[in-house]
């Protein structure tokens, strides 16, 4: 995946900071907590491009 499509979190209603230091971020939408953004995690597991990204209404 190149830098242009790589799927920023911090812009995506689903994503959150969680209060636990060893997994900072976190995805509402997969339900799990990460040290690295989820989108990389969900990228690393599946092969795939996070399929669940939704832009912030404030961002809209």
């Amino acid at each position: 995946m190149s830098e242009s499509q790589r799927i920023d979190c911090t812009k995506c209603s689903f994503y959150y900071v969680t209060w636990d230091p060893q997994l900072p971020k976190g995805c509402k939408a997969f339900g799990f907590k990460t040290k690295t953004m989820p989108s990389t995690a969900v990228l690393s597991s599946s092969g795939r491009p996070c399929m669940n990204f939704e832009l912030k209404e404030r961002l809209r």
